[in-house]
């Protein structure tokens, strides 16, 4: 038997001759007749990331072309999630896509059009992520797609100083945030909090990520997974529950909306607008996911620096902590490999993504963590993105996907973002938990 596809797509392709990596071994799950040489192919990948993160993915294949010879172009678009089931049932797929949801990664596999994954990514994904990532990459107990990136929420952005001015220390359980909030308060006389659902069509998002973190803090994993399953409606007790303990921040006119207004002022707040008061010291605190350091970046402090993102620096965040002390849960999000063509030099591309050496290489290049346990956390751009890669690689953090990527686009990006904002805006709980689970018969 050959080396394996993997083992040998990671020798450099010099050493294989001038004239080009010729693929004729037998590793398992080969076809036999689709090797060949593979040097000189292009693969093309499509997704939604643009920018600066787009450039850095074209830019983590430049040694898998030296060793391989196979190019790699990425093309992103910014309204690839509402085109890209179109063109894949219209026979315009791209060898590989890089999918946001697995909502929207079923809907793929329901053209007809998605390959199932290899043995050799499937061997890949077992032995580097947590058997939740897999699961999240497979439709109908069928595995098609390998996670590639990963983000996570529930993390609470506050100033070290100002916590030392304070006496204050950071909280190990929901009741500590509560005593913190309390404490902040009495402190300044000022709201702690700072807030903001505003996000276009989109907007009531981030107040879905407020109560998916205490869903899955209050309830657990598996009354999470039924959630968002649908399984357990949103009218349930338990659902409620969730709803009645962000309301002890977000619904307190003494705790919201530091350096913008009132509660309900949290609705016209763009998302991204938290990051200036956070800096700036005119907000205590505010709840968003790991990526709200590229905001961070773009803001100055109130004696005019970019913010320094460190446990001693001018900006840090901790994560919001569970029910019980010592509990560590993860909400987050991520993107999935998904593959549309069976030609050798896609298979190489696509095993390469799963691999600890892809994720080294794009993790080095800034702005981005992986949850593959092989990867090096230490080569993240800051110390915040390393702290935040390891507690996605650790086997005791429990991770679950966020909940309204997991429901029906008529609840999840539908009832829910609408049922966020409605309840801002002073609709009782009662009545915005029946109309969000009325998505359901849309």
């Amino acid at each position: 038997m050959a080396m394996s596809r993997r083992r040998r797509l990671l020798i450099p392709l010099a050493t294989l001759g001038a004239a080009g990596l010729v693929l004729t071994g037998c590793a398992e799950g080969d076809s036999g007749g689709d090797g060949g040489d593979v040097s000189g192919q292009t693969v093309k990948i499509a997704g939604g990331i643009t920018g600066t993160e787009a450039d850095a993915l074209n830019k983590s294949f430049e040694q898998f072309t030296k060793d391989t010879g196979i190019k790699v172009e990425y093309t992103g678009d910014k309204s690839f999630e509402g085109n890209i089931v179109t063109k894949v049932a219209g026979g315009s797929a791209p060898d590989i896509a890089i999918v946001p949801q697995p909502g929207l990664l079923q809907s793929l596999v329901g053209t007809g059009e998605v390959k199932e994954a290899t043995p050799e990514v499937t061997a890949n994904v077992d032995k580097y992520w947590s058997p939740a990532w897999k699961e999240y990459g497979s439709v109908d107990g069928k595995f098609y797609a390998a996670p590639m990136d990963a983000n996570a929420k529930g993390y609470v952005y506050y100033q070290p100083a100002k916590f030392e001015e304070w006496g204050v220390e950071i909280p190990t359980t929901w009741d500590g945030v509560l005593e913190l909030t309390k404490t902040i308060r009495e402190k300044t006389g000022k709201a702690p909090w700072c807030a903001g659902f505003a996000s276009d069509a989109a907007s009531g998002w981030p107040g879905t990520d407020w109560i998916e973190d205490l869903v899955l803090r209050q309830s657990g994993p598996q009354v999470y997974d039924e959630w968002a399953e649908g399984k357990v409606e949103f009218t349930d007790p338990r659902i409620k529950e969730a709803f009645d303990a962000v309301g002890e921040i977000l619904l307190n006119p003494d705790y919201v909306n530091a350096g913008f207004g009132n509660v309900k002022s949290i609705n016209s707040t763009a998302f991204g607008d938290v990051a200036a008061p956070i800096a700036n010291g005119t907000c205590p605190l505010t709840h968003q996911a790991s990526f709200l350091t590229a905001n961070l970046l773009t803001v100055k402090t109130a004696a005019g620096n970019t913010p320094t993102i460190a446990p001693d620096g001018d900006v840090y965040a901790f994560l919001l902590p569970g029910i019980e002390e010592g509990e560590v849960s993860i909400e987050g999000g991520g993107t999935f490999v998904t593959v549309f063509s069976d030609n050798e030099a896609t298979k190489m591309v696509a095993e390469y993504m799963s691999t600890p050496e892809w994720a080294d290489a794009r993790v080095s290049l800034g702005g981005f963590i992986s949850a593959n346990n092989g990867a090096d956390p230490e080569l993240a751009s800051s110390g915040f993105l390393t702290d935040a890669m390891k507690l996605l690689q650790n086997p005791d953090t429990v991770f679950r996907f966020d909940a309204s990527d997991l429901m029906p686009a008529t609840v999840g990006s539908g009832s829910f973002w609408k049922g966020m904002v409605n309840w801002i805006d002073g609709r009782p709980t009662e009545q915005v938990l029946q109309d969000i689970q009325a998505g359901y018969q849309d």
